[in-house]
């Protein structure tokens, strides 16, 4: 491990270093790679390029060691993250990486392997807290010093198992629940992600930082969190795998939250077999003396071979290309034995659903942040949600500089979770999307598993305006408010700019939902390496048409 990288991870951690390990030491951040440089490309290369089982079958093999993988992934993220394209995707790195990559070696020489990510270097999305020398930030400069020294359940899972947690990536600040004006990927301390395969393109949120790493290989996956799109939308955009549990598989403890009734972290992943094996490692076990279920052992390739598959047409959305790409990705599946069911219609079956789905979830964030903040670390000091409020006001220059925070004065407008009013919209809703929607969908159409367009194809980045999505496609609100399985997976991109398909089923169905997606993925391949293009003027069919001809 060279001084230089050293040096990248105590400055840019906020973490001390020891005198002899930074003197006179310049981050290669001080001197980006040029664009052009025939030395230097942004694209992975060897080993780097491939997805995590293929790196954890390396470090098994003894191809590569834990330290190695972990020093070139720094390297990485320093040349690529903080210089070059400046993703800003990855908000810190873990001071004790190299250390704990470095044990982990010795643990395999000395024949003590923990488990299938032994030595693998992962992200964790920077809501989520660990025992490291990092803060839990949220993005927020009233958490820069949540220094909680806790493992969450899930951190803990992943480190039983072998894993590096290598740092935290940004996010969209909040997890995108402060402002209705806010922007997809930014955040006070971070500023704002940038999307790989096109930099000036939205990289959604609120895990954008997790989407875009995992994308541009800075790890070999990444923790996303999700209430309502936020695992799913990111991986669409950045395209990759991201796959959201049904709600209570994969712990909420020390994550800072909005929704108890919504919020789940994740695997964001490159292939769906990375995702399955990372949620080996941060599913909660039963308790009930049942084996644990294995989800990469689960996978089948043929899991598609005479399933039943409802596809939701009211939710394609009106985009051509979208449209084009989900009928190959329909006609895929029943050249796999799949028999297709058109459901043309759905609406949910509760008044007002939009409206009482967003007062649960102000409801719910009151009350969870509050019980967050006053358990979080003592330099904390903003402790409920009305110092929040008032700690941005007065910091409203780095704060406020770009969106309000009308969520959190909403929210904070509401009454306790014993309120009838909270009660009955959360049952309601529930309903709505669970028994009413997905089970509904399901059974009346006796299908296996739901599937449609993951989402729009990404905007641009918009500082003005905050986020101007295009009309929407995709149904994941029906899995995010149920708390049921859903997968996304690169189906192709749209002038380079990537896009993917969902699919949904019934709660506790996740290994079965995790293997129709890799039963799609091992058809298709679909996923697509960013070219890091300026914009869409950068491709050869759209830059020429923007310009004016000479007569």
């Amino acid at each position: 491990m060279s001084r230089k990288f050293i040096a990248a991870v105590c400055t840019l951690a906020m973490a001390s270093c020891a005198p002899d390990e930074t003197r006179d030491v310049q981050s290669l951040s001080d001197n980006p790679p040029a664009r052009d440089s025939a030395a230097f490309s942004y694209q992975a290369e060897g080993w780097m390029a491939g997805a995590l089982p293929e790196i954890a079958a390396a470090l098994q093999s003894g191809e590569l060691s834990a330290e190695e993988v972990t020093a070139a992934y720094i390297e990485r993220i320093n040349a690529v993250d903080w210089a070059g394209p400046e993703l800003q995707s990855v908000l810190a790195l873990n001071p004790n990486a190299l250390d704990d990559a470095r044990a982990l070696d010795a643990r395999r020489e000395a024949g003590e392997t923990l488990g299938p990510l032994h030595g693998v270097p992962i992200l964790l999305k920077d809501n989520i807290e660990s025992r490291d020398p990092m803060a839990t930030t949220a993005g927020a400069l009233a958490l820069r010093q949540n220094i909680t020294e806790r493992d969450s359940p899930l951190v803990e899972g992943l480190r039983s198992a072998g894993a590096v947690i290598l740092g935290k990536t940004n996010l969209s600040q909040w997890a995108n629940f402060r402002s209705n004006d806010s922007m997809s990927g930014w955040s006070a301390l971070g500023g704002q992600v940038k999307n790989p395969h096109m930099l000036d393109r939205n990289p959604c949120g609120s895990s954008s930082g997790s989407g875009a790493a995992v994308a541009a290989s800075l790890a070999a996956g990444a923790v996303g969190t999700e209430t309502n799109g936020s695992i799913i939308c990111p991986s669409n955009v950045n395209g990759v795998v991201g796959f959201k549990p049904t709600v209570g598989l994969v712990s909420q403890q020390y994550i800072v939250p909005i929704s108890s009734s919504q919020d789940t972290a994740g695997p964001m992943t490159k292939t769906v077999t990375g995702a399955a094996m990372m949620l080996n490692a941060m599913a909660q076990q039963s308790g009930t003396g049942e084996e644990a279920t294995d989800y990469a052992a689960a996978l089948d390739a043929n899991a598609l071979e005479g399933a039943r598959i409802g596809v939701l047409r009211f939710a394609e959305g009106s985009n051509a290309d979208i449209i084009t790409h989900f009928n190959a990705a329909i006609d895929e599946m029943k050249s796999a034995g799949a028999e297709i069911v058109e459901i043309e219609e759905f609406d949910p079956a509760a008044e007002d659903f939009w409206g009482k789905s967003r007062s649960v979830l102000d409801y719910e964030f009151k009350a969870t942040i509050n019980e967050y903040l006053g358990d979080a670390a003592p330099a904390v000091t903003t402790r409920n949600l009305d110092d929040l409020i008032a700690f941005n006001e007065e910091n409203a220059d780095i704060e406020l500089a770009l969106f309000d925070q009308s969520i959190f004065i909403g929210a904070n407008e509401k009454a306790g979770l014993d309120d009838p009013e909270y009660l009955s919209a959360r049952d309601e809703v529930q309903a709505a999307a669970g028994r009413d929607g997905i089970d509904a969908l399901l059974g009346d159409n006796n299908v296996d598993f739901l599937i449609s367009p993951s989402g729009p194809v990404a905007p641009r980045v918009d500082p003005v305006n905050g986020d101007v999505w295009p009309s929407w496609a995709g149904a994941g609100y029906l899995a995010a408010i149920a708390g049921y399985p859903h997968i996304t997976v690169p189906m192709g991109t749209v002038h380079g700019v990537p896009v993917g398909i969902s699919m949904m089923g019934a709660k506790d169905q996740d290994a079965a939902v995790l293997s129709y997606g890799y039963a799609y993925e091992q058809r298709t391949m679909h996923r697509a390496d960013p070219q890091y293009l300026s914009s869409a003027e950068a491709r050869d069919e759209i830059g020429p048409a923007m310009k004016r001809r000479a007569d």
